[in-house]
């Protein structure tokens, strides 16, 4: 255990090691430099999205969420009382997942999935969760994936507009937004019975993002907005580029197939955490931290998810776990699990610097009777061993004495769909 814990200090892999006051200030000055239309790494895209709108009722909407490496679709209809009534759920895998596909073949094989369904309502609302560039008319430009989708002709596309003439439907109406505003928005719609300052989004799942909502005078790259309105804002908070990298994290960035790109998802998010626990433990292995006949073992491992990561770590760990196969003594499965763990826990304090910073940002809640809601959704959030409990005891310390501020933490089930729904019945 001593070895492990020189080598975890030498590599500067401990949440210790990240000074967390320092990092919410260098994601704050990132964000208002992409407000202002600065160089910065957080996109900060306007979503054209106000959420304080009133949604209609009793209307069918075709809801689509596309992201990670999964598609869903429903046609949703909300009640006036509230309740969601669903005709129906498509799930299938994204297309380019496997091998590179066309623009043609891209959305030939969305409008395939959601053809059967597509008559059966009049609007839509798709969640399309990839960088995209929002335009006022709610459609949308695909600025690159991120996810290991390739479909290399797509970036640059109108996604709705290449969606809707592949249907036949050209002209029916589409909300194209991304999964961190389909989260806010549900958060929003399932907690109508309290008073909240402001709404946050946070996806921690295949890759990581985060919306709040913004005023308008504040968004300085945008002229032409209405400064006495609000809207919600896209972060991209996978993307930002400053965050305390060891040279660990670099090498396996660089191993990655968009090397430079969303370096900060790659630290800790559920597509890349797992790849990054390999990394580490091969290094220490080359380090002679573990015993040469496991170090042996290791090297052949050429995969890790981060579901077998962090099961490691849990009493429901499976005896069949690659890990536990290559650790065969009782003192290497020890080392391995401290360094995994120390992993998590460096995550958890990144993603309490993240959400954090966004809520300083809003300037909101400080009436304990006023919080602000923050929905958090996806698998690696809730999944990952103990992060939860440790990004909240984070995320309390920090925002506390002259930071101290209110906050409210809600889950929605089936976030994005929801989410998608709600934007497509925006009156």
């Amino acid at each position: 255990m001593e070895k492990a814990e020189k080598f975890l200090k030498e590599q500067r892999l401990r949440s210790s090691d990240i000074d967390m006051e320092n990092l919410v200030g260098i994601f704050t000055e990132e964000m208002k430099n992409g407000l202002e239309g600065r160089k910065s790494s957080l996109r900060m895209i306007p979503t054209y999205i106000e959420a304080e709108n009133d949604f209609l009722k009793e209307v069918p909407v075709l809801a689509i969420d596309a992201g990670g490496t999964n598609f869903r679709a429903a046609v949703i209809r909300f009640s006036r009382s509230g309740r969601i009534e669903y005709d129906g759920i498509v799930n299938d895998k994204m297309p380019g997942l496997e091998k590179e596909v066309s623009a043609k073949e891209f959305f030939g094989t969305l409008a395939g999935y959601i053809r059967p369904m597509a008559d059966k309502s009049d609007r839509i609302g798709f969640c399309f969760s990839y960088p995209t560039e929002i335009l006022p008319d709610r459609d949308g430009r695909l600025i690159q994936f991120c996810k290991e989708v390739q479909a290399p002709e797509v970036v640059g596309q109108l996604i709705g507009k290449n969606l809707l003439e592949t249907l036949g439907t050209p002209g029916k109406p589409l909300v194209l937004l991304n999964d961190t505003v389909a989260t806010l928005l549900a958060g929003k719609s399932a907690s109508m019975n309290k008073n909240y300052d402001s709404f946050i989004g946070y996806i921690l799942g295949t890759g990581t993002n985060t919306c709040y909502i913004e005023h308008n005078r504040n968004i300085l790259k945008n002229k032409s907005l209405n400064k006495e309105r609000s809207q919600i804002i896209n972060i991209e908070s996978g993307n930002f580029g400053r965050a305390p990298r060891t040279d660990l994290d670099i090498a396996f960035d660089n191993s990655t197939m968009n090397p430079g790109n969303y370096t900060f998802e790659k630290m800790f998010s559920g597509g890349y955490f797992g790849g990054f626990c390999l990394a580490v433990l091969k290094a220490a292995a080359s380090e002679g931290i573990f015993s040469w006949k496991s170090a042996g073992f290791l090297k052949e491992v050429s995969e890790l998810t981060s579901n077998e990561a962090s099961s490691l770590l849990s009493d429901q760990g499976s005896e069949s776990n690659i890990l536990r196969g290559c650790f065969k003594n009782e003192a290497d499965l020890e080392t391995c699990s401290e360094i995994i763990d120390n992993l998590i826990d460096r995550a958890a304090k990144l993603v309490a610097a993240n959400i954090a910073a966004v809520v300083l940002k809003t300037g909101k809640g400080f009436n304990p009777e006023q919080p602000v809601l923050i929905t958090i959704e996806g698998t690696a959030f809730y999944k990952l061993y103990k992060l939860k409990t440790r990004f909240e005891k984070y995320f309390s310390e920090f925002l506390s004495g002259e930071r101290k501020r209110y906050v409210d933490f809600t889950q929605v089930e089936q976030s994005s769909l929801v989410g998608a729904a709600l934007a497509g019945l925006i009156d």
